[in-house]
């Protein structure tokens, strides 16, 4: 009884400190950042306004002219097919990706990922990032520039680029692309890409006329649709970026940026994009140049997310040039790509790309253990399993100490039922009683509450691991488990496929959520039955309620949780021996199968 009392102690006060951590800590804290970035930002107009900084490049810089491009799109009516024939590119050829450039605004919106499937079958279609602007699912990245009066026409979405060398961007050959205005600026863009997902876009800007230019350097991430897969409140999907080399996460859902856009204060390095679940698309803009962000939807013609900055306006001076460098993420969130990109390009906490979570102290160290293992098992279910054991025996200190707590206090319940007797209806002197008997006895009754609450963080955090990284993705297991990301393909209402028909989703109940249920049926029994009525109902219903919620979950998340559960059995069954104290499970199943007495009337 007192197993399943601190079990449902822990559950409460779980919910109890998340929702206080997000109202009392997050929230405040969110507001807070937001607050902090109005009063910068006023703060810096004002000093702007009262004294005029010259730009990095140049001095005597004037400010340029023109809305940084978005508005204004047509409603997309082509096919993918039709959108690609109608415009000229340069193609992308790598082991990683493959696409082309939109030589019409040196646009990337032509991207597959080689490496990825949409199933598990090496035959089905490749992932598609990118896609014109022009198609329904369109999404791409762009890089131009917003001019000036004394700048002429600068590039932007409708430039047409000109290839002035390469005619294939692969990881060894980039490509150069070329664009003379009308006041005779020259604009070259040497594009880069490496063998994964990172794009370099390094631009000279020349100007050999007689007068200065001034301009300022764009980026934008657009996409035209959300995710198809509905969003969970374990994962981050929509906007995010970090503004600044020395700045926090900023996170913001579709649904947010709908209502109202979110505009950064002027930052100098960090990066901003779009993620879903295993894939991103970010702009990393030139760092040592301030910006903005903006987390922006448009809904004139075709609805639209877009992510983008604006720098501050640089100026060129006659006779002279200058050169900026901008880089596209664009693939999959590959932990150690993620890692190395932050390190090599010391781009700040890019890392974030992938979304850790609160405990990012465990969550990340979690992984890098069931990574550890991944590469030399080479079976990702089998790391899974092989990290489970780690963490218990981390935790098996804690662990004997709650079991042994609750030893103590089947110890003392013949003790506790002569003081309810004793005591009858008069709680208070039971209680009283109760605690001097605690403490004569040298037990504390919550003792076996605390190491359950010390080990959510880190079983929350192993749950994240397996739901959020692309590791996982069409990784299998054993049997019929392709897939740990999907749920458990079988079904008990058509005897796992042996008989002919489908059965609704809601009745998709696998062999491994079986197994997890069977698994926590018998961890409870493992404890008394507790004699309230209501708490026998939810320790009777709970496995099988269970059940049914973790078979829709990804079968990693089941088989972690089955395989958790049997070693919590065991460990408990040990420990509980070692300590002198009656294991319930048998009496508890023998219990199930005996009639009851018949009531006399």
């Amino acid at each position: 009884m007192e197993k399943n009392r601190n079990y449902f102690i822990a559950i409460g006060l779980s919910v109890v400190i998340v929702l206080a951590w997000q109202f009392l800590y997050m929230n405040p804290r969110m507001e807070a950042q937001q607050r902090a970035a109005e009063a910068q930002q006023a703060l810096q107009q004002q000093q702007a306004a009262q004294n005029p900084t010259p730009s990095p490049e140049n001095a005597g810089a004037t400010a340029t002219t023109g809305n940084l491009p978005g508005a204004g799109q047509a409603e997309a009516t082509a096919t993918r097919e039709q959108a690609l024939a109608k415009s000229q590119r340069v193609e992308i050829d790598t082991p990683a990706v493959s696409g082309s450039i939109n030589l019409a605004g040196a646009r990337f919106d032509d991207l597959k990922l080689r490496e990825y499937h949409e199933t598990v079958d090496d035959s089905s279609p490749l992932i598609t990032l990118f896609s014109p602007s022009d198609t329904k699912e369109g999404y791409f990245g762009e890089i131009g520039y917003i001019g000036s009066d004394n700048s002429g026409a600068v590039p932007g979405p409708g430039t047409s680029w000109t290839l002035a060398s390469g005619d294939k961007l692969t990881t060894t050959t980039p490509v150069t692309l070329s664009y003379t205005n009308d006041k005779g600026i020259v604009f070259n863009r040497t594009i880069s890409i490496d063998d994964h997902y990172m794009i370099s876009v390094s631009d000279k800007i020349e100007n050999p006329g007689a007068d200065a230019v001034t301009l300022s350097s764009y980026g934008r991430i657009t996409r035209n649709n959300k995710p198809v897969t509905p969003s969970v409140w374990v994962i981050h999907e929509g906007f995010l970026g970090v503004f600044g080399s020395d700045g926090s996460l900023s996170e913001h859902t579709y649904s947010n940026v709908e209502e109202d856009a979110v505009t950064s204060a002027k930052a100098t390095g960090g990066w901003l994009g779009i993620t879903d679940k295993y894939w991103a698309a970010t702009i990393v803009p030139p760092q040592a140049l301030p910006y903005e962000g903006r987390f922006t939807h448009f809904t004139d013609g075709q609805p639209r997310y877009q992510a983008d900055y604006k720098s501050d306006a640089l100026t060129i001076q006659p006779g002279q040039s200058t050169e900026l460098k901008n880089m596209v993420f664009a693939g999959a969130k590959r932990v150690p790509l993620v890692d190395r990109y932050a390190e090599e390009y010391k781009i700040p906490h890019f890392d974030l790309l992938i979304d850790w979570g609160w405990f990012y102290f465990i969550t990340k160290p979690m992984f890098q253990l069931m990574d550890f293992f991944f590469r030399h098992v080479g079976n990702f279910g089998v790391a899974i399993l092989l990290t489970t054991i780690v963490v218990k025996l981390i935790f098996f200190p804690l662990a004997s100490k709650q079991y042994a707590s609750m030893a103590n206090m089947k110890r003392m319940q013949p003790k506790m039922e002569e003081l309810k007797a004793k005591h009858g209806d008069d709680r208070m002197a039971l209680q009283q009683a109760m605690m001097a008997l605690y403490k004569e006895e040298k037990i504390n009754p919550i003792a076996g509450c605390w190491p359950v609450l010390l080990q959510i963080p880190v079983f929350f955090a192993l749950y994240k691991v397996i739901y959020v990284t692309i590791e996982m993705r069409h990784a299998p297991f054993f049997g019929w488990i392709q897939d740990l990301s999907a749920p458990d393909p079988t079904s008990l209402f058509n005897l796992f496929g042996l008989l002919p028909y489908d059965v609704p989703h809601f009745l998709m109940i696998g062999v491994w959520p079986l197994v997890m249920g069977i698994t926590m049926f018998l961890q409870m029994r493992m404890n008394p039955t507790p004699p309230d009525p209501t708490q026998q109902m939810i320790f009777n219903w709970m496995p099988l309620v269970f059940t049914f919620m973790l078979a829709s979950f990804p079968a990693g998340l089941v088989i972690y949780w089955a395989w958790n559960n049997t070693l919590s059995v065991t460990q408990q069954a040990v420990i509980m021996k070692r300590h002198g104290a009656k294991i319930e499970l048998f009496d508890n199943l023998k219990g199930l199968f005996k009639r009851k007495p018949a009531t006399s009337k």
